[in-house]
């Protein structure tokens, strides 16, 4: 975060996109809603097949192993963290 980051305008942009998330699921359908959960686990098992084989990586070289934007990279790294963080 050494980047000059304001924590007030991220807390407000991730709030936004709650926001935004919630209006989606109440207009999307159900079925579109499960194909890009199966999408996004299947993201999850690549990005930990990448690391263990790997080892640790970061945003940009998962990015281009997976094919999506740094900032996707970035959310599937902080998920997966999350997890071990609660399975630890």
């Amino acid at each position: 975060m050494g980047e000059g980051v304001d924590p007030t305008q991220m807390c407000q942009s991730l709030v936004d996109k709650v926001a935004r998330s919630e209006q989606l699921l109440a207009i999307a359908d159900p079925d579109v809603l499960v194909l890009f959960e199966d999408w996004l686990e299947e993201l999850e098992s690549e990005a930990q097949t990448l690391i263990q084989t790997h080892g640790p990586l970061d945003e940009k070289s998962l990015a281009d192993q997976l094919g999506l934007s740094r900032r996707g990279a970035a959310f599937l790294l902080s998920k997966l963290e999350r997890k071990r963080s609660r399975f630890s």
